[in-house]
C-alpha cells in the first residue's frame, strides 16, 4: 500500500472546521508542519493561546478526520499557541492548579500542584530529575543513559525522557528499534535494559529532521511527559537538550523537578556554558544536584597512558567555586564511546568494568544529594 501523502492529509483535514465553525482548519492556515512516515502523521495547530484548552474538541476531531485514511497507523496532533508579548511577566496565581497548562488526561491530579509552587506533578512518579548541559557535544546523552542505568541497578524502578526533539539519541543508544503502542491518546513506553524509555525517535525515522518552533516542541515534550503510561518510578531521568531555550524553561517551570545535574567537560568554555544552565536552574528555584566531569581524561586503550585532551579538574573547581556538589570524574574512552554507539551501554556490557563503577559512584552520590533535598520540601501525594 502507497505511503499517505501529505496533500491526503490536507484534505482531510479540510473537512474540519475552524475555531467557532468558521472556515476549516486548513484555509484558515492553521495546520503545520505536516510529517508522514511509515503510516504514523503528526502535525500541529495553530490556535490562540488563551483558548488551547477550550479547543481540545477540535484537534481531537482533526486526529479523528485523518485516521480515517487508510493505512495510517497513528495520528498525533498538537496544539500549538504564541503567546503575544506582555509588559508584565505572568505569575501563576497562588494556590491554583493551573489547570490550562495541564494536558485533559492530568487535569484530575492538578489540584496537587499546588504543594508544588504550581508545578502538577506525575502520577506515579516519585522523582523527576533533569540532566543537562549548557551546551552540546559534552557527553550527556550518554551520561543520562549510563547514570539511568546505574540507578536501576540499585534496585530502583527508573524511566527515561529523551527531551531532545531534535536529536533523540535514545533509541541507538538503548538499541531499540520498536514503535510505542497507543491506548486513546496514552502512549505506552518502551522497555531497554528495565528501563521504560520515551523518546521522539521511536516515532520518525532516525534521519528524519524535526523541523519544528519552539511551540511544537514545548508541546511534544509535554505530550511525551504526560501522556504516557509510566507507571510506578522511583526516578525519572531526563535527558535535556543542549543550551538554556523552551524546553529547559518548559521543564523547570511547569515540572517539580526534584533536582537538575550538570554534565560539562574540563575546558573553560563547556564550563562558560555549564555555568549558564546551572544558573538558569538556580533561577527558577531547581536544586542542584551536583556537576559531573565528563571526557575527564584521555586513557589509551592500548598503552594506558592518561592525556588530558581537554584539560582536568575544572569541572570540580567550578563546582568548589559555586559551593555545589562534585559528583564525580567520567574518562574519555573507546569502550564507552563504542558501547553507546552500539546500543549495549557500558554499565550493562560490562557491569563490573572500572567505568561502569564510576558511574555507579556517581549514581551514589546522586542519590545521597536526592534524599538530602527530598528532606527539605513538602511531598506531592495523589489520592
Amino acid at each position: 500500500m502507497p505511503e499517505v501523502t501529505d496533500k491526503e492529509v490536507l484534505d482531510q483535514l479540510s473537512k474540519v472546521k475552524g475555531p467557532d465553525l468558521k472556515g476549516d482548519i486548513v484555509s484558515l492556515g492553521l495546520v503545520e508542519n505536516v510529517l508522514v512516515n511509515d503510516g504514523k502523521v503528526i502535525f500541529s495547530i495553530n490556535v490562540p493561546a488563551e483558548r488551547a484548552q477550550e479547543l481540545e474538541p477540535l484537534r481531537e476531531a482533526a486526529e479523528k478526520a485523518v485516521s480515517q485514511l487508510d493505512g495510517i497507523a497513528k495520528v498525533t496532533a498538537v496544539l500549538t499557541a504564541e503567546r503575544k508579548p506582555s509588559s508584565a511577566p505572568v505569575r501563576p496565581a497562588p494556590n491554583s492548579a493551573q489547570a490550562g497548562n495541564v494536558p485533559p488526561p492530568m487535569q484530575a491530579q492538578a489540584g496537587a500542584a499546588a504543594n508544588s509552587g504550581g508545578k502538577a506533578g506525575v502520577p506515579g512518579i516519585k522523582n523527576i530529575i533533569a540532566v543537562a548541559s549548557g551546551k552540546g557535544g559534552v557527553g550527556k546523552s550518554t551520561t543520562s543513559v549510563n547514570l539511568a542505568l546505574a540507578l536501576a541497578s540499585k534496585g530502583l524502578k527508573v524511566g527515561l525522557l529523551d527531551a531532545d526533539i531534535y536529536g533523540p539519541s535514545m533509541p541507538r543508544m538503548l538499541g531499540i528499534t520498536d514503535k510505542p503502542t497507543a491506548q486513546g491518546k496514552i502512549l505506552s513506553p518502551l522497555e531497554g535494559y528495565g528501563l521504560k524509555v520515551m523518546s521522539m525517535g521511536f516515532l520518525v525515522e532516525e534521519e528524519t529532521p524535526m523541523i519544528w518552533r519552539g511551540p511544537m516542541v514545548i508541546s511534544a515534550l509535554t505530550q511525551m511527559l504526560r501522556e504516557v503510561a509510566w507507571g510506578e518510578l522511583d526516578l525519572l531521568i531526563v535527558d535535556m537538550p543542549p543550551g538554556t531555550g523552551d524546553a529547559q524553561l518548559t521543564m523547570s517551570q511547569q515540572v517539580p523537578l526534584a533536582g537538575a545535574v550538570i554534565v560539562s567537560t574540563p575546558q573553560d568554555i563547556a564550563l562558560i556554558d555549564a555555568r549558564k544552565g546551572l544558573n538558569m536552574f538556580r533561577k527558577v528555584e531547581v536544586p542542584i544536584l551536583g556537576i559531573i566531569e565528563n571526557m575527564s581524561t584521555f586513557i589509551c586503550p592500548k598503552c594506558g597512558e592518561q592525556s588530558d585532551i581537554f584539560g582536568h579538574g575544572g569541572a570540580r573547581s567550578e563546582a568548589d567555586r559555586l559551593g555545589i556538589p562534585f559528583l564525580g570524574e567520567i574518562p574519555l574512552h573507546m569502550d564507552i564511546r563504542t558501547n553507546s554507539d552500539g546500543g549495549t551501554p557500558i554499565t550493562v556490557s560490562s557491569p563490573d568494568s572500572a567505568h561502569a563503577i564510576i558511574y555507579k559512584q556517581i549514581a551514589d552520590e546522586v542519590l545521597g544529594r536526592l534524599e538530602a533535598e527530598n528532606s527539605n520540601r513538602p511531598q506531592i501525594v495523589f489520592e
